[in-house]
């Protein structure tokens, strides 16, 4: 025991000593959606328009393998996922990339392999990396060499479920010393783990055991609404908020679900949650308030499926108003009122299908699954299209283009399986 110990202190300090903790500033974008898990991004002083051409394109580089993570960077190193071929053997890895010579640091093997690869993007925290394959393998590896510090098994250890087929998709929320994620299984919605050890602090049990339906393709959020610090998230059945501190399961809203894939990570604000899905589905904001030693949870409005459903693009906060992408296979660019629905405007969208969408400097970026770009002003008043482009065409870049785009130092990181691109919006080059 005292020499497993004993290893786990080295594995840990050895990511330490080579990529030292500091709380992720502006320079930093170490999890899914951003800093904020919102996707908009603090960066100010971007271009307002590309050139008719596209922005400078500064570099690519191949080499990540399949899949549809995105990618987290945190003190000039890239972290993603994705399906590599090693030693003969194909299975799923985390890698970590020098920005600065676009040279592979590490990459360490996960679980096995899936049909188009995995869909988690790492977090990075305090010299840790935290990932989940699509077969439920968590891991917590060592920043700075990617050795294995601790794994479990959503499966095995919590018997998580998934709602449907497409296996496990989410990313997970570091909080204080806990990590957050979602087994899915009827005694464990929703865990909280020691994020040094792996030890498990607490599991969430929905009040009835397939209340929640089983894991969605959704990420956990952090919530205070109604004065309780909780973590939110979409599940197999529905929107559900669970305790921060004990994991009591708090509420759960049924209608946003559908029975194939609820996927967008919700809006926290205030004392306000707002959910969508795709599949005819539709959106609603809910207002959290306490109720007696729990929280109830009242929808303020629903907005059918023509009004606004998100497929998986995503949407965002922007001061009182909601930028997204609406539709089911699709993204046209859309803005609503927060507090009401209502309506700001609404677009056909430029590039082909699905589009997902992230901001930096008031500015939108919505990337589609044919790889066209398209910046839009996050203005509510009036819909301005400023400037598209499309991401070159490389040999073996098939599939759609998924992976939600990253805006970090005047830089956009754009994923296409094997490949990443890294574009100047800054015009500094």
């Amino acid at each position: 025991m005292q020499t497993r110990i004993a290893v786990l202190h080295l594995l840990i300090l050895s990511g330490v000593l080579l990529l030292s903790p500091r709380v992720a500033g502006a320079a930093d974008w170490p999890q899914w959606r951003g800093p904020n898990r919102d996707a908009v991004s603090t960066q100010g002083g971007l271009l307002r328009e590309w050139p008719a051409a596209g922005p400078t394109l500064l570099w690519e580089m191949k080499g990540l393998g399949r899949g549809y993570s995105s990618v987290s960077i945190v003190q000039g190193k890239l972290f993603t996922m994705g399906d590599l071929q090693v030693g003969g053997e194909k299975s799923q890895h985390v890698m970590a990339i020098d920005l600065s010579t676009r040279q592979p640091i590490w990459k360490t093997k996960v679980g096995p392999p899936h049909d188009d690869g995995p869909r988690c993007t790492p977090t990075v925290h305090q010299g840790m990396v935290y990932a989940l394959g699509t077969d439920g393998d968590l891991v917590c590896l060592a920043a700075g060499n990617g050795q294995e510090i601790w794994r479990k098994n959503f499966k095995r250890d919590f018997g998580g479920k998934m709602m449907s087929g497409w296996k496990y998709s989410e990313s997970p929320l570091v909080d204080g010393d806990n990590l957050i994620c979602t087994p899915g299984g009827p005694a464990a919605a929703l865990v909280a783990l020691d994020r040094k050890t792996g030890q498990v602090i607490w599991k969430s049990a929905p009040p009835k055991p397939d209340l929640a339906g089983g894991a969605g393709y959704s990420s956990v959020v952090v919530s205070t609404g109604g004065g309780v610090k909780q973590y939110v998230t979409v599940m197999g059945k529905g929107a559900v908020g669970v305790e921060a501190a004990t994991g009591k399961f708090l509420w759960h809203y049924p209608r946003v679900a559908n029975g194939t894939a609820n996927i967008p990570t919700p809006v926290a604000h205030g004392d306000y949650v707002f959910v969508s899905t795709g599949y005819g589905t539709g959106s609603a904001l809910l207002k959290l308030t306490k109720a007696g030693s729990g929280v109830d949870a009242q929808a303020v409005y629903w907005l059918d499926a023509n009004t606004f459903q998100c497929h998986h693009g995503g949407f965002l906060r922007v001061g009182d108003y909601l930028f997204g992408a609406h539709g089911h296979n699709k993204g046209n660019p859309i803005c609503l009122e927060l507090a009401t629905g209502k309506v700001m405007w609404s677009e056909k969208q430029r590039g082909e299908r699905s589009g997902a969408v992230v901001c930096a400097d008031n500015l939108l970026i919505y990337r589609y699954e044919d790889n066209l770009l398209a910046l839009i002003e996050a203005d509510p008043k009036s819909y301005h299209l400023k400037s598209t482009f499309k991401l070159p065409s490389r040999p073996g870049m098939s599939g759609p283009g998924w992976p939600h785009p990253v805006v970090l130092d005047g830089k956009l990181y754009l994923r296409h399986n094997d490949y990443l691109f890294c574009y100047d919006v800054a015009g500094q080059s």
